[in-house]
């Protein structure tokens, strides 16, 4: 198969790699980002959270005395450090991490503790590969930690800690977050622990690659960020969260003004799946398409500038009305300018929660509501991918009825251009969606080999057999 032309090689702060190739969208981005670095019991957890250390004081203030909001979170932010086995590489992110065989690598970040009983999230860099998690307070206590649940795709990660009575930092809700606000940035860079930084927020709903399937809605500030950071705070002025400290955009791996941070209302969210759950219930609006860009509104004659155009329509979306060509402009009475606005509210959803969307259609505004749907995946890691199901407007690119979507790699066990190829059969059988893999892989011993058929956008297909 076409082996990738160009590999887009990042810096992570903190201690990883993210590579991205996914392209959707209609507008340009020439920014390179730079990665920073029991079940009712959990049930409660959850409930505890949302109900108790997740409510917003209020907007920041226009009080430029920082030193409460520092004194509140500084001790409420911890030292991460993740101890991984060696082993020897066995993909690019490993090997820039510095992995190698035969010892302990270590990694560090920073975490932000929520609950008084040791709850903390973290990017989900930080402690990735981790045999070992060790957590310092700004008292210079230490604990062992767990992983509790990650988001890859959002890099975020929830770990705790088996003590009580911890400082903590509540949830403000990001979405009245304004340009312009004071924001500190709370952590440990370069291991100086509990350093504190100040600036304003320069941006919301910063997407850094629009090649990048993660979907990314970041917020945008001048606090200097610099490694070691990851996973650090994000916090107004009144000591509450408004995001987790994730990455910088710099060609020389250290901050040079431009620093991003996961939304805590979508940080929150995830913690809340995880704790209920037990993974993270990603809702889909049912679309794919990109940011209406001023050259595509002019040449289709359109009358708005700012929105997202849609490509594509499946579950929620097309049953609700919605159909390739319409613009969406506004969600919950929240204005939609680009495409990561709208991801970024939609990843705050569960599946089953309706929406409202205004819409252009033929020049005339329409509204509907949108029953949100659940996104499935499924890891077929015989191959090392990660697959979806495919709607119709998909597969007749690639002039067939079958087949499942290559979301994304999990190895180089298989070099692929993912939005070139899909899978359309297992072993000489036919799959239309995950279900049908889901029954081959279950139905197969461990130590049989996998056929399986991948077709081309050109219409050429080829076989491959791995073997377990």
């Amino acid at each position: 198969m076409k082996k990738l032309s160009s590999l887009l090689l990042v810096s992570i702060l903190g201690g990883a790699i993210t590579l991205g190739s996914y392209k959707l969208f209609l507008e340009e981005n020439n920014h390179s980002p730079i990665l920073e670095t029991q079940q009712t019991n959990q049930k409660q957890a959850a409930t505890f959270i949302s109900n108790k250390y997740a409510t917003s004081i209020g907007n920041s203030s226009i009080d430029t005395d920082f030193t409460k909001a520092a004194d509140k979170t500084v001790h409420a932010v911890v030292h991460v450090k993740n101890v991984a086995i060696g082993r020897q590489p066995r993909t690019l992110r490993e090997y820039m991490s510095g992995m190698r065989g035969g010892r302990a690598i270590q990694g560090a970040g920073s975490g932000v503790i929520i609950t008084p009983d040791g709850y903390i999230v973290t990017n989900n860099h930080v402690i990735d590969g981790a045999s070992e998690l060790e957590v310092t307070l700004n008292n210079n206590l230490t604990y062992k930690a767990e992983v509790v649940g990650t988001d890859p795709q959002s890099d975020i990660a929830l770990i705790k800690v088996d003590t009580q009575d911890l400082d903590y930092i509540p949830f403000a809700d990001s979405d009245n977050v304004k340009i312009g606000d004071w924001a500190l940035a709370v952590g440990n860079p370069f291991n100086l622990t509990s350093t504190v930084t100040a600036g304003i927020i320069s941006a919301k709903g910063r997407d850094l690659n629009e090649g990048d399937s993660r979907m990314q809605s970041f917020i945008q500030t001048d606090a200097a960020i610099n490694p070691g950071n990851s996973g650090g705070a994000l916090v107004n002025t009144n000591g509450e969260l408004i995001g987790i400290n994730t990455a910088i955009t710099s060609q020389t791996g250290s901050y040079i003004g431009y620093g991003f941070a996961v939304p805590s209302n979508n940080a929150k969210k995830i913690v809340e799946d995880i704790l209920e759950y037990g993974d993270v219930q990603q809702a889909i609006l049912g679309i794919t398409g990109g940011t209406l860009n001023p050259e595509a509104a002019q040449k289709n004659d359109l009358s708005i500038s700012q929105g997202v155009y849609i490509n594509s329509v499946s579950e929620g979306a097309e049953k609700a009305g919605l159909r390739k060509g319409d613009m969406i402009t506004e969600i919950d009475g929240i204005n939609i300018r680009k495409l990561s606005d709208l991801t970024s509210y939609i990843r705050t959803k569960r599946p089953g929660n309706k929406v409202n969307i205004n819409y252009f259609r033929d020049g005339e505004e329409r509204q509907t509501e949108v029953k949100l749907t659940k996104y499935e995946t499924y890891n077929l890691e015989i191959a090392g991918v990660e697959i979806t199901n495919a709607d119709k407007d998909y597969l007749n690119y690639f002039k067939t009825n079958e087949g499942v979507r290559i979301v994304r790699p999990l190895s180089p066990r298989l070099d692929i251009e993912k939005d070139e190829w899909i899978i359309i059969a297992i072993d000489n059988q036919k799959v239309t969606n995950i279900n049908d893999v889901k029954k081959i892989m279950n139905s197969k011993s461990k130590d049989e080999n996998t056929k399986i058929t991948f077709k081309h956008i050109s219409g050429n297909e080829e076989n491959y057999v791995f073997r377990p």
